[in-house]
Order: C-alpha cells, then sequence, then structure tokens
C-alpha cells in the first residue's frame, strides 16, 4: 500500500515497487481510502476498518471493509475488487466468452488470484478443467484465507491452481483450450503484466493455445470517454492485429469510479450472432 495512518494506530510504509498512488488517511471515528486515479485526480471513500495486510515479494495486499462498498481487495496500492460490485466486472469477464462457445471444457486463467474468475466459470456446467495460473503464492493464499465468497470454487476437483508466470507456463505447456482468460493487472510499461498484452504475446503465445473456436478474453482497464485511451483502445487495436473477429465492450463499476473494458476474441470461427 501506500501510506496507512489511522486512529487506531495502524500504520504501514510505501509499497515494494515505491509506485502506489493510495493512502489510508485518518481522522477521529474513521479512516479513509484515497486512490489517485489520475494526476489531478483521486478517489476516495471511507471505512470501518482495515481487516487484513500483508506483503509478498511481488506486491502489498489489504482487505478493507469499506463504508459504501463493502469488503475491499486492494494490490500495490489500486483496488482489485468490491463486495457489493465485483460480479459486474467478474461476470462481464467470464460469461459473454461462455454464452458464445457451443461447448468450452477446459479453461485457461492467466491470473485471477483472488478466485472470483473461478468461480465465475465453474456455474458452467459444461467446464471439464479450469487452470488457474497465477504467479504470486502470497496473493492466492491470502485470498483463499479471506475472501469467503469464493472457498466453494477454491475446492471444486475441476480447478487446478498453478504458481507460475501466465506466459511461461503457456509457451511451455502443450495443452490447448476452448476459452482463455486475461485476468491480469493493467499493462504498465515496465510493469509485471506489460509483456502479457503485446501482439507478440497474443500470436504466438496465446493463439497456438486456443482450440478451433477457442475464444480469447482479457480485461483493458478503464474504458470511459476520456479515459479509455489509457490502455482499453490500444488492447483492442494490438488485439486486431492478431485475430480476425475482435470485440470491446464495457461496463460501468461503482468502486472503479468509471467504466471498463473487456475485449474479446474469437479465434478462426466467426459467431453471426457477435459478428
Amino acid at each position: 500500500m501506500g501510506d496507512i495512518s489511522c486512529s487506531n494506530g495502524i500504520s504501514s510504509g510505501n509499497g515494494v515497487n515505491g509506485k502506489s498512488h493510495s493512502s489510508l488517511n485518518g481522522y477521529r471515528k474513521s479512516c479513509w481510502y484515497e486512490e489517485e486515479i489520475e494526476e489531478n485526480l483521486r478517489w476516495c471513500f471511507a471505512l470501518n476498518s482495515i481487516l487484513h495486510t500483508g506483503a509478498s515479494q511481488y506486491q502489498d495486499i489489504a482487505l478493507l471493509d469499506t463504508k459504501p462498498f463493502g469488503k475491499a481487495l486492494v494490490i500495490d496500492g489500486k483496488l482489485q475488487s468490491a463486495e457489493v460490485d465485483e460480479f459486474i466486472y467478474h461476470e462481464s469477464l467470464v460469461h459473454p466468452a461462455f454464452l458464445h462457445h457451443s461447448s468450452p471444457k477446459t479453461v485457461f486463467i492467466m491470473g485471477g488470484g483472488e478466485g472470483s474468475t473461478a468461480r465465475e466459470i465453474l456455474r458452467h456446467k459444461t467446464v471439464e478443467k479450469v487452470v488457474m495460473c497465477d504467479i504470486d503464492e502470497e496473493v492466492v493464499e491470502f485470498c483463499k484465507a479471506y475472501l469467503v465468497v469464493n472457498r466453494e470454487a477454491f475446492c471444486d476437483p475441476r480447478l487446478e491452481v498453478i504458481i507460475n508466470d501466465a506466459r511461461a507456463e503457456l509457451e511451455n505447456g502443450k495443452e490447448c483450450y476452448d476459452v482463455i482468460i486475461g485476468d491480469l493487472a493493467d499493462p504498465i510499461e515496465g510493469g509485471p503484466c506489460y509483456k502479457l498484452y503485446t501482439k507478440s504475446f497474443y500470436e504466438h503465445t496465446v493463439k497456438p493455445r486456443l482450440n478451433q473456436g477457442g475464444i480469447f478474453i482479457t480485461q483493458a482497464g478503464p474504458a470511459g470517454i476520456f479515459s479509455h485511451t489509457e490502455v482499453f483502445s490500444c488492447i483492442y487495436n494490438t488485439l486486431r492485429q492478431v485475430f480476425k473477429y475482435v470485440v470491446p465492450y464495457s461496463a460501468h463499476i461503482p468502486s472503479y469510479a468509471d467504466t471498463w473494458g473487456w475485449v474479446m476474441v474469437l479465434y478462426l470461427t466467426p459467431s453471426p450472432s457477435l459478428f
């Protein structure tokens, strides 16, 4: 996290990567969560308490009890999901692909350590195997312990959790999948996920691991009228250079204080209902 200072004496220094732009600033009766959305614009809301904090070799982790959005997961000073509206993000990430695939049986998740993406995938009865590949074991274990809403998903025998770099896992593996999902942090240049949004990665790593008629879908960052140029448009245009059938879409997520975007691609076989 960035800086944490509350009236109860909880305090913490800067995040492990030194790039966090959020803080928890206290006053007499409660704390406030504050996150820098862009220069000269910050988003903040009141907290009931800080439930848990932790850190791994990759990132800082916190679970907050917020007044407007319930429990909220924050990683490296960025809000990842909030109890009252995380379903918007995860249902939008998962269900369009599964509703347009004739019989999705095998799925690979890049990232997704909190387990919510796996939870939504496992609602589909055709699914036989889900591989969730996240690089940070501490985040996965933290979410297993504290995000009780996803415990059933982690116990599902169809789910296999692999702690590894998603790129390396796909490149070194031989299995192909009906659906591949990118539930990763935004592609900030120099960041850990940047190389998982490149044309080379889509063309030489993702595409060869999709079955005929397979679908790839990725979160694509803020997609508001002013914010879409940050990463959303870039991800869409990059995927268009690799795949013929590419569909961008968006939905508003209140806890993000913005509209969010996703991009879905269909490999080889066109779907009249989409295109």
